[in-house]
């Protein structure tokens, strides 16, 4: 399955110069943000993601995708309202995608 790259907008705090990257696979979700000198990576795997919070404001959303495993979350801001839908549904899509997968052929109560 392709990589969805979702871009924040330059025109929101902290992504004037260097915006903040978002890329949704079938395996991880990754947020990489670059400053001068520096690139800060963050992934967590799609069976590890506990929820997708969506703050939505007049023009921009806020992202914050959470561990299963109690670690800090992954947090970007300034995406367009339909980038944050489109990577909730992604994230959704891919986890029952793997649970499907996951699921052996007969059911569970099957013997």
């Amino acid at each position: 399955m392709p990589t969805e790259t979702f871009r924040a907008s330059r025109w929101t705090r902290g992504n004037h110069l260097f915006p903040t990257v978002i890329e949704v696979t079938d395996k991880a979700v990754t947020r990489r943000k670059r400053s001068w000198f520096s690139l800060d990576e963050m992934s967590i795997a799609l069976s590890k993601v506990a929820s997708v919070h969506i703050k939505t404001g007049l023009i921009w959303s806020d992202v914050l995708i959470e561990s299963s495993g109690g670690s800090d979350p992954l947090a970007s801001h300034g995406h367009t309202k339909a980038d944050a839908r489109q990577i909730r549904e992604l994230v959704e899509s891919h986890q029952a995608a793997a649970q499907e997968t996951a699921q052996p052929p007969g059911g569970a109560g099957s013997a």
